[in-house]
């Protein structure tokens, strides 16, 4: 669950900063924000790999349906969210 909530949370950083630069191809970004940008968009995909990787080995362990397993997951990432 850990792995999926950074990730989640590095995709809305992404976000974030895109909504806040604006679109790249129309507004011309300073070296600091697109290296600010890049950084981002990097730890957002190993992030993501990461989760995905864990959900993968965790799926092969259990036997279990893997779209039950990530739904249960986005719940609980979603409770958690809620809670906090």
């Amino acid at each position: 669950m850990h792995k999926r909530r950074a990730a989640d949370l590095a995709q809305h950083r992404v976000e974030e900063l895109r909504d806040s630069y604006g679109p790249p191809m129309e507004h011309r970004w300073t070296p600091r924000q697109s290296h600010t940008y890049e950084t981002a968009v990097r730890a957002w995909r190993d992030l993501d790999r990461d989760a995905r990787t864990a959900m993968t080995e965790y799926v092969k362990e259990g036997g279990r349906s893997r779209h039950k397993i990530e739904a249960r997951l986005r719940r609980a990432v979603q409770q958690d969210d809620r809670d906090t």
